[in-house]
């Protein structure tokens, strides 16, 4: 365990500069204290996210950490967890901030992606060892999230929702925030429609982020090749997320040679299936 004062060199700046920084940080894992320093952005949402939610978070985090920021977010179910997976995916730093002390693991389930996020990353408290989790200390929490981030980044956020403290947070910082667009007729999608009302950016892609950051465009890894009927099921996808029956009805192949296209696309990695619908994974 590290512990780092306020008054440290080491201390990150982004975060001291903000108008309640904590005292002190406690660090634990592997990866260099340095990395708090780093150009980081912040991915947070809901616990309980959609499929959808959950995918775009898991795509957010390889992707802007394949761009070479630091992907910061709190540890907790849902959005918080896919994005630390999606950076480490990546082979990405990925930093997670706790509102607990530094000793425990909380959520408990997320115990082992918390080992990993230490192989390359650090785990983040203000909270010395021994502190029990309580529901004021995870808003408390979020300032941090929001401190040690260029940006941040809401994918799916109910009308009261922690991820929208942290923007807050991040605003009255003078920070980047973005917000995934979400169906209007969904729960999980209040929050974040709310923020887009209040002038937050629409984000579509990692790419967004990217060029409010001044960050260039990282070169397309090269093409996976398919055959040629999984080549037309993923333009199909492409074009709207849909289910295999409804790739059937649409009668372009027969319904076997969509489970073979589709089979071969999720082990190729360029779809991912929930709850039966597919989406373009990369």
């Amino acid at each position: 365990m590290i512990r780092l004062r306020r008054s440290d060199s080491h201390f990150p700046p982004r975060l001291r500069a903000i108008f309640d920084p904590p005292p002190a940080l406690y660090l634990r894992g592997g990866g260099d204290p340095e990395v708090l320093a780093h150009r980081a952005v912040a991915v947070v949402g809901a616990r309980s996210c959609s499929p959808y939610g959950a995918q775009v978070a898991r795509r957010l985090g390889r992707e802007l950490g394949a761009a070479g920021l630091v992907v910061v977010s709190g540890l907790a179910r849902g959005v918080d967890g896919e994005a630390h997976r999606g950076a480490l995916e990546a082979d990405a730093i990925t930093v997670a901030v706790l509102g607990c002390g530094i000793d425990r693991d909380y959520p408990a389930s997320n115990a082992q992606l918390s080992r990993r996020i230490e192989e390359l990353g650090v785990v983040v408290s203000e909270y010395e060892p021994g502190v029990e989790p309580a529901p004021w200390r995870f808003p408390a929490r979020n300032r941090i999230i929001a401190g040690l981030c260029e940006a941040v980044v809401v994918v799916e956020a109910r009308e009261r929702s922690g991820a929208l403290i942290t923007a807050d947070f991040a605003l009255e910082e003078g920070r980047e925030v973005f917000a995934v667009p979400g169906e209007i007729t969904a729960a999980l999608s209040v929050g974040t429609n709310a923020l887009l009302k209040l002038g937050a950016t629409p984000l579509t892609s990692a790419q967004d982020v990217l060029d409010a950051l001044g960050i260039e465009r990282a070169e397309a890894s090269e093409s996976v090749d398919v055959s040629p009927a999984a080549a037309q099921v993923l333009e199909l996808v492409r074009e709207a997320p849909c289910g295999a029956d409804e790739l059937t009805a649409r009668g372009v192949l027969d319904a076997g040679a969509i489970s073979v296209a589709l089979t071969e696309l999720e082990l190729a990695g360029l779809v991912a299936a929930a709850d039966g619908v597919y989406r373009p994974a990369k």
